[in-house]
Parts: structure tokens; C-alpha cells; sequence
């Protein structure tokens, strides 16, 4: 830890103080307790603009986070808000109780949001009222600043000394009511974030990084809402071993069905069919729900009236004409897979070994991932289409036109220039 990340660090939190002896065991990471206790779970309206109130007086950045039920529920809403800031203290807000919270969301209007992981987390928040203008993720800060390890629990312990209980983050949080140690977990995922966020800020200005972290945060604070995907059965785990259309029109069918019984029932998709069993029955075209039974994921548990809906799906994807079967793939955005480069444009394949390895040498000098320097996206596009004429402006013009950042353009531009110039 640096001098700046140790002065940083509130004091008060601290138990530990220099480095041991060497015949000294060194002591255990202290486990974080919350500083007030365990804040009362805020679900009704008079709570919430009790809450909205002290929050809109409190001074400061604001930490923020958000529960959802991956894997229990359908989609990905919040089940928990967690907040704290200086003067307010912390709050846990309800959003089944108070599904509108766009009054909170207005009270912190200006305030600086402290997230870790914040695109995880916003579009849930965005669905129920809360957008900031303005934030700090302390999840992409440790990244760009070289933290080998940048889950909170990692980053609170190397950075402020304590240890984050863990064990609760994958639990069912629609449950209602949720138990305190759930409770104690979810308000500890804010206790430190303020203290934190200070401390990083600190490391990325000594290392010469805190503008290229503030331009990344406001991409993501301006960013719009990612568009709908298209055709998000494609996404089905296994979906590489399905090859024939007729097997694609299976999967698709099975797919759709299950979204919406999942989103009828609210409840997880893959608790309603498992990806293995849609795969499974679009290889096997079973002829009918007899034979669908002994396919696996369709066994002696389920019942028939499931079974002959998931074979009437089959039924009908097998009796589609061929003019409305779906297409082995869908067409490419940008250019071809890498490995099919070397057949189809050798000069391109140079171009982009060239560039790979200025990248990933680029990113090592600066302690950094090679995805938080440059996209390998954005790598390939300009390596398979690179600019008529190589000029450091149209190197740049290239990089900017693909959503490059400005900082991300000074450190890259000049070392894809000289690759794809010495492959020209």
C-alpha cells in the first residue's frame, strides 16, 4: 500500500499498524463490522423521504450499490439498493416496497456515485429511478491502476486493511423478509466505498492515470442503455454444436417458450429448462413426447402436460417450411473471425499480430489489462480495414470513429501506426 492510499483511509478504521517482525506472525486481517449498526430496511413511503431527505442534506460523494436475484428471478431488477454518505449515514431501501425511486434519484442530481462494477449495476438502478451524472468505479479504477485482484472484497483488503464478510452474494435476495446477516452483508458492500474511492483516486493520480480514469467514468455516466439483442437465442450454451437449420429452428422454438413461461412465472429461465436439455432435443428431433422423456433434462420429474408443450415446441419448428428457418449465423458487424485471416487476407493477419503484440507490450509497461487500454475489438477493425493513408490523424480519426477515448487514442495511436505501417 502507498503512503497516499494509507493517508487516504479513514484512521479511525484502522487497527493495524506497521509491519511485523519477521519471527512475528502478522496479525489477521480485521473483519469490517458497520460503524451504526445494521440500518432498518426502508419500504414505504414515509421511510423513503426520510431517507431522500437526509441523503439530499448529506455532503459528498454518495457509495451506492444494488442486489438482484440472478438465477432465482426473471431478468435482473433490484431487489436492495444500498447507500451511504458523509452526514447521512447508510440506508437499505426496499425497491418491491418502493418501486419508484426517481425521488432519491433527483436528490442526488450532481452528487458524485461511487459504484464498483458500475455497469452491472445501472441498469438496474436506471430502472427504477436512479441515474447519476456523474461517477467513480472503484471496480474499473483498481484495473486501470494494476490491481492483480479487483472484486471489492480484494480491493478493501489491499487497499484499506479489512476483510469484507463474503458468503451472501449469490443468494435469493427477493426473499422477503431478508435475513440480518444478508442485511450486515449488503450494508457492509458500502461501508467502505467512500474511503476507498479516496484512496484509489490518489493511486491513479500518482500514476499519471486519474484523467484517463475520470474521461472513462464519464463515458459510462453518459453512456445510453445497451439495445435490446438480436436474437438472444443464439446465445444458448452449447448452440456451437447445433448446425442444421431445422436444429436452429428447435432451439429457437424451445427458447422463446421458456422466456416466456419464465417471465410469466417470474422465475429464472434456466430453472424452467436447463440450456443442456434445448440443445439435447434440437440434436434428436424427437419424434414425440415419449421419446423427448428419455432425452436428458426432460426426465421422470417433469411432468406430461410439460412435456407435450416443450414436443409441441419441437412439432412446430420441425414443420416450419424452409423459407423460415434461421440462418447458420448471424451476419457480421465488423470483420471475420481472427483464425480465418490468414486464408482470407494474409496482410491483415500480419497487421493484427503486429498490433496484439505493441498492445499487450503498451499494457504491461502501464500495469494495466490490454481490454482497459484498447478493445480487442476495435484492434481487429482497424487492423482489417486500416486507413488509406497512414497518418498519425488517420490512425487516430480511425480510433476515435470506434468509440476509442481520447486517452485510450494518445497511449495506442502512435504504437498501431508503426505496426501497421511495418506491414503495409
Amino acid at each position: 500500500m502507498t503512503d497516499a492510499q494509507e493517508t487516504a483511509a479513514d484512521t479511525s478504521l484502522r487497527t493495524t499498524g506497521g509491519a511485523p517482525p519477521d519471527d512475528v506472525a502478522p496479525a489477521p486481517t480485521p473483519l469490517l463490522e458497520p460503524r451504526e449498526g445494521i440500518p432498518p430496511v426502508v419500504a414505504s413511503d414515509d421511510a423513503l423521504a426520510g431517507v431522500i431527505a437526509a441523503f439530499a442534506a448529506g455532503s459528498g460523494p454518495v457509495a451506492v450499490d444494488a442486489e438482484r436475484a440472478s438465477g432465482y428471478r426473471y431478468g435482473q431488477r433490484a431487489y436492495l439498493v444500498q447507500l451511504r454518505r458523509e452526514g447521512a449515514g447508510s440506508a437499505l431501501v426496499d425497491p418491491v416496497g418502493c418501486p419508484d425511486l426517481s425521488g432519491l434519484g433527483e436528490a442526488l442530481r450532481g452528487t458524485e456515485w461511487i459504484l464498483h462494477a458500475a455497469t452491472q449495476d445501472l441498469p438496474c438502478l436506471r430502472e427504477i429511478g436512479m441515474t447519476p451524472t456523474g461517477l467513480f468505479d472503484t471496480e474499473l479504477a483498481g484495473r486501470l491502476a494494476g490491481f492483480p485482484r479487483v472484486g471489492l472484497g480484494a480491493m478493501v483488503e489491499s487497499v484499506l486493511g479489512y476483510s469484507l464478510e463474503k458468503g451472501h452474494s449469490a443468494v435469493d435476495w427477493s426473499t422477503r423478509p431478508l435475513p440480518d446477516p444478508w442485511l450486515r452483508y449488503a450494508a457492509l458492500d458500502v461501508e467502505l466505498l467512500i474511503d476507498l474511492r479516496n484512496a484509489l483516486e490518489d493511486e491513479l493520480d500518482q500514476q499519471g492515470k486519474l484523467e484517463w480514469a475520470q474521461e472513462e467514468f464519464a463515458a459510462i455516466a453518459s453512456a445510453p442503455p445497451a439495445p435490446p439483442r438480436q436474437d438472444p437465442w443464439r446465445r444458448t450454451s452449447g448452440m456451437h454444436k447445433v448446425r442444421r437449420r431445422r436444429q436452429m429452428a428447435v432451439v429457437r422454438e424451445l427458447w422463446t417458450m421458456r422466456d416466456q413461461i419464465a417471465q410469466r412465472r417470474d422465475i429464472s429461465p434456466g430453472k424452467v429448462l436447463g440450456d443442456a436439455a434445448i440443445v439435447e432435443a434440437a440434436l434428436a428431433l424427437p419424434p414425440n413426447a415419449h421419446a423427448l422423456t428419455a432425452l436428458p433434462g426432460f426426465g421422470h420429474r417433469m411432468g406430461r402436460r410439460q412435456l407435450e408443450q416443450w414436443q409441441a415446441a419441437v412439432d412446430r419448428a420441425k414443420e416450419l417450411p424452409d423459407s423460415e428457418l434461421p440462418q447458420p449465423g448471424q451476419p457480421l458487424a465488423g470483420p471475420p473471425p481472427p483464425r480465418a485471416w490468414a486464408d482470407k487476407d494474409p496482410a491483415a493477419a500480419a497487421r493484427l499480430s503486429a498490433a496484439r503484440a505493441a498492445v499487450s507490450e503498451l499494457a504491461e509497461r502501464l500495469h494495466m489489462p490490454q481490454e482497459n487500454l484498447i478493445t480487442p475489438d476495435t484492434v481487429r477493425r482497424v487492423c482489417w480495414e486500416p486507413p488509406k493513408n497512414l497518418t498519425p490523424d488517420t490512425v487516430e480519426n480511425a480510433l476515435l470513429g470506434y468509440g476509442a477515448r481520447h486517452w485510450q487514442i494518445g497511449q495506442v495511436a502512435p504504437i498501431l501506426l508503426r505496426a501497421l505501417a511495418s506491414e503495409a
